[in-house]
């Protein structure tokens, strides 16, 4: 009976004359295994790291694909080695077997690469809040070797090919910079006094717990863009800050609704589309009896009809968005993703 020296010297097969034997691939399986488990518990510790931190986190993102993807490609060699094959007799073999890999494989191969250039060129990163050409907009969550995930403030989350952020034209709302000037169109009656629109919507921007402070290169404002069918045209033009950046929907509802409480306050109307109708003749009648044609003549004496009753006074309204708009968006500690949010 063949003891265990025997059966672990015992040749399986030949590759490019190196002898595989059975110990040779148990030693290879076990470099194998143990790479792998390094590279996860390094990525591990690395992406924990990530998460607790704020401004190293694009830095500390390619540190872990480095370790993960640097990691498994060492383990895969030395598995190679310790399992008795010469790399270098192996450089012809492998070159064919490359290529014909790479012709079957050219998506795959194309994707990944893609997911290195986005990675090392930093152009967008994880973290960053950013917008696609077909109007999909969210946060970068992971760049994997073959997609990208963005999360929507929906909570959604969307895989996007690679390749498609290098080959298209992606807007990022948060390179390099702490934040972005928004334009939010509001409309005032005709008549209304501009300065009062002014001082009161510039006094609820700057109120907004999501407005940064006033700089000198950095200022809310209040801009008149037009003359409307019924109303004079405004723009708020405010600079928020990067978290309500994220969040375009609920800024955009919280302005507007921050805009539209102020001019309530002072006594602004807010306008609303209409048509006046002259009635030149109907029929060929004019003035009152073309009304009566219609029908549509008052009697002078009739009674008028009663004025409804007053409202029973009410609770101030809640602006929700605001509200959803201040709730952090963070990840948890386990590395799951956080609730629902608005857009």
């Amino acid at each position: 009976m063949p003891n265990l020296s025997e059966i672990d010297q015992e040749q399986l097969f030949r590759i490019g004359g190196a002898s595989i034997t059975i110990g040779g691939l148990i030693a290879a399986l076990v470099v194998l295994v143990a790479a792998w488990a390094l590279s996860w518990v390094a990525t591990r510790a690395l992406r924990r790291l990530r998460e607790r931190s704020t401004r190293s986190a694009g830095a500390l993102y390619v540190l872990e694909k480095l370790a993960s993807y640097g990691l498994i490609l060492f383990g895969v060699f030395a598995a190679l080695s310790t399992a008795g094959l010469n790399l270098s007799s192996l450089a012809v073999f492998a070159g064919a077997i490359g290529i014909g890999v790479g012709l079957g494989l050219q998506g795959v191969v194309k994707e990944f690469v893609s997911g290195l250039f986005l990675i090392f060129d930093r152009m967008v990163s994880v973290g960053d809040f950013i917008e696609l050409e077909d109007g999909v907009r969210g946060v970068i969550a992971e760049v994997g070797p073959r997609a990208t995930r963005i999360r929507t403030n929906d909570n959604l989350n969307i895989v996007v090919p690679n390749s498609h952020l290098i080959e298209g034209s992606v807007t990022n709302w948060t390179l390099k910079g702490d934040t972005r000037r928004i334009h939010i169109p509001f409309g005032v009656a005709y008549g209304a006094d501009r300065a009062a629109v002014r001082e009161a919507v510039l006094e609820a921007a700057r109120n907004s717990p999501f407005t940064l402070p006033e700089t000198d290169t950095r200022k809310s404002q209040v801009w008149l863009t037009g003359f409307g069918d019924s109303s004079l045209n405004f723009e708020l033009l405010v600079w928020p800050t990067r978290e309500a950046v994220k969040r375009p929907g609920a800024m955009h509802a919280a302005y507007t609704w921050a805009i539209a409480d102020a001019l309530d306050k002072a006594g602004v109307e807010i306008p609303f589309p209409q048509t006046d109708l002259r009635l030149r003749s109907v029929f060929g009648r004019e003035g009152d009896d073309a009304l009566k044609t219609l029908g549509l003549a008052v009697n002078a004496g009739a009674p008028s009809e009663p004025k409804p009753a007053a409202p029973a006074p009410r609770a101030p309204p809640v602006n929700d968005a605001a509200e959803d708009l201040m709730t952090p968006e963070e990840e948890t500690a386990n590395g799951e993703e956080p609730g629902p949010a608005t857009r």
